[in-house]
């Protein structure tokens, strides 16, 4: 029997519009390009099964929006907003609580699917797997799947995690 455990999916915001002094950085939205590019990504990972039991999105309009699209695809039933997945936020708070309740035995969720911003998202899966920040990085679009013991309340995380995959967008795309 396999050994009980929970996953984290990290999914960085698609493509956006460019920054400008003109625009405030948290409305900037997915190009056309890049909504395109984040559906084809994400039918991608939901036509292989990929489903998270709840989503929590940073509430910045691109990252809302990739997490909108990750719902309509059929990875997750409802989307969240958490203020710390903003750039710059600490995610890692928002896990003890999840882990909690991934202890409730069978049925309870198992996959949390976190939407937001680099280098943030790699930060967290680093500081996770115990690697030196910077060692991991998601392209926009991208996806990287984490997988955690289940752990007593109050445990630290860090240093815990395995990675069982890292997905660029491109190796999801169709050719050309």
């Amino acid at each position: 029997m396999a050994s009980l455990a929970w996953e984290l999916l990290l999914l960085r915001h698609g493509i956006a519009e460019e920054r400008s002094p003109d625009r405030v950085d948290a409305e900037r939205e997915l190009t056309a390009a890049g909504r395109a590019r984040t559906r084809a990504v994400l039918e991608r990972a939901a036509g292989l099964g990929l489903r998270a039991d709840r989503l929590l999105s940073s509430p910045l309009a691109r990252a809302r929006q990739t997490g909108e699209i990750a719902c309509d695809v059929g990875l997750a039933e409802g989307l969240e907003l958490a203020q710390a997945l903003e750039p710059g936020g600490d995610p890692l708070p928002l896990l003890p609580a999840w882990l909690s309740q991934a202890e409730g035995g069978p049925g309870a969720p198992r996959r949390l699917l976190l939407v937001g911003h680099e280098p943030d998202l790699g930060l967290l899966a680093a500081r996770l797997l115990g690697a030196p920040p910077g060692a991991i990085a998601l392209r926009k679009a991208g996806l990287a799947l984490l997988r955690l013991p289940l752990v007593p309340a109050g445990a630290a995380l860090a240093g815990t995690a395995r990675l069982e995959w890292l997905v660029r967008p491109k190796l999801w795309l169709p050719s050309p």
